[in-house]
């Protein structure tokens, strides 16, 4: 019985490559560390991070790890280069009625980055984050090495270190992935409601009905407006009425007021969120009509939106036509995860103080007991991911809204990620991730610094 996607010969062929590659690697990595106080970083085609970074001295071209080297949909397990997009990872994986436990929202998003950073999705409320998912991973050390990390064997604390380090411990060259089966469709059901109490009461009532046994593998909402809230969920499905399609004219977000039921097929669901990057394609005139039209076939994806997003930022005239269009403002990119029962209060707080609407609902449970060091969340409680993504208008310094969360967030027992922006200052950051862990882990595995820290890597200074 054939239970794997790639036979065992071409399995051989791609691990022999995957080894030729790390062999490659390595060589070139002992060159650079010829000069001892050279930093390094990745070369890679995309970036799905919204914050500055600062420009190492040398850059390792690891692109060509891309690979996919066998899906197992009997034993539910994937083996997958780290450099692979989610966009290659789900058309392999649905080739055999599979997907990952958590597929990020974006084609472009790696699964190496996924993991380094955090990943979540409407199966969070199930299977925690995207790091939670994977059984193990190679990395890249900053002195050359490439280690095997696991839960029980010798590397396992930076196992568990790992997520949230945003490469600076290491580079993810390989990982092994759970899966989970899938049916053809999924039918989403739209639910509303003008009461933020009951909102978030129904939300704890669906995510602790499901989290086992039930039979909705997907969860999230949307909040409109403080009367305007909306829960979506989602399970598959053999056969289905209709397909709806939304990767052209019609656009994703607006249908959830528009239909109680909708179709999609599994694929077209996972990336609902990519033709318009959520609502974020406004900003790019792609939810007009007639640009829509005569430019939608080109331009309604992540990877268009991130291409022009990069020319704008590197490009200065453009960026001052930005600026002359929307007038002096702050940019608020995030998503913070709340304990469910302080969920309310960061609405009310965010809704009076910041404004931005709508806004990404996204319920996480932590799937596993023991802590992951830089990313510790309480397993027993229900987390709220608050995604928010625009533009505000601000005669305020630099970050003023950005602080004004980022310590609603510390007040209420949140946590941010790490993505964007970050303002705190050096000792909130370090009051919120273990500094003494970090600098052991930084003097075991990088001990010559040749890997940005953690603290200016985020703060981009």
């Amino acid at each position: 019985m054939v239970t794997q996607a790639i036979d065992k010969i071409e399995r051989a062929e791609l691990l022999k490559e995957y080894e030729q590659k790390k062999s490659q690697l390595i060589h070139e990595c002992r060159e650079i560390f010829k000069s001892s106080d050279i930093s390094f970083s990745l070369k890679k085609d995309t970036s799905n991070l919204f914050r500055r970074q600062n420009e190492p001295d040398k850059k390792i071209d690891v692109r060509s790890f891309n690979k996919i080297h066998y899906v197992d949909p009997v034993n539910l397990v994937a083996e997958i280069e780290g450099m692979a997009s989610y966009e290659d990872i789900v058309k392999a994986t649905l080739k055999f009625n599979c997907l990952p436990t958590v597929v990020p929202e974006f084609k472009t998003i790696t699964i190496g980055g996924a993991l380094a950073g955090v990943g979540i999705e409407a199966s969070s409320f199930r299977f925690g984050l995207v790091h939670e998912t994977i059984i193990e991973y190679e990395i890249l050390l900053p002195d050359g090495r490439i280690v095997l990390c696991r839960p029980d064997n010798e590397y396992k604390e930076l196992y568990y270190a790992f997520p949230n380090t945003y490469g600076t411990l290491g580079y993810a060259l390989k990982v092994k992935v759970k899966l989970i089966r899938t049916k053809p469709y999924v039918r989403v059901t739209h639910l509303y409601f003008s009461d933020p109490t009951i909102y978030f009461d129904t939300l704890k009532q669906y995510c602790h009905q499901n989290r086992e046994n039930g039979t909705l593998s997907f969860i999230e909402g949307v909040i409109f407006d403080k009367t305007d809230l909306t829960i979506s969920v989602g399970e598959f499905v053999d056969q289905v009425p209709f397909i709806s399609n939304y990767k052209f004219m019609n656009i994703y977000y607006r249908s959830i007021k528009a239909k109680n039921v909708d179709f999609l097929t599994s694929e077209d669901y996972i990336w609902r969120w990519d033709t318009d990057w959520f609502w974020c394609s406004k900003h790019f005139y792609m939810q007009n009509s007639i640009f829509r039209f005569l430019f939608g076939k080109y331009l309604l994806s992540s990877r268009m939106y991130w291409k022009i997003k990069n020319f704008v930022n590197r490009n200065s005239f453009v960026r001052s036509l930005s600026e002359m269009k929307y007038g002096s403002t702050e940019s608020v990119i995030q998503d913070v995860q709340i304990p469910l029962e302080n969920a309310e209060q960061f609405l009310n707080y965010f809704q009076n103080e910041i404004g931005i609407k709508p806004i990404w609902i996204c319920p996480i449970q932590p799937y596993f007991k023991v802590p992951y060091s830089f990313y510790k969340m309480d397993p027993s409680k229900l987390y709220v991911n608050f995604g928010f993504w625009d533009l505000v208008q601000s005669h305020q310094f630099e970050g003023y809204y950005n602080q004004l969360i980022e310590r609603k967030v510390t007040e209420l027992q949140g946590n941010k990620s790490l993505y964007s922006s970050v303002y705190y200052t050096p000792k909130e950051f370090w009051s919120i991730y273990d500094k003494e862990l970090y600098s052991k882990l930084k003097e075991e595995y990088d001990p010559n610094h040749r890997l940005n820290d953690l603290y200016k890597k985020c703060i981009g200074k």
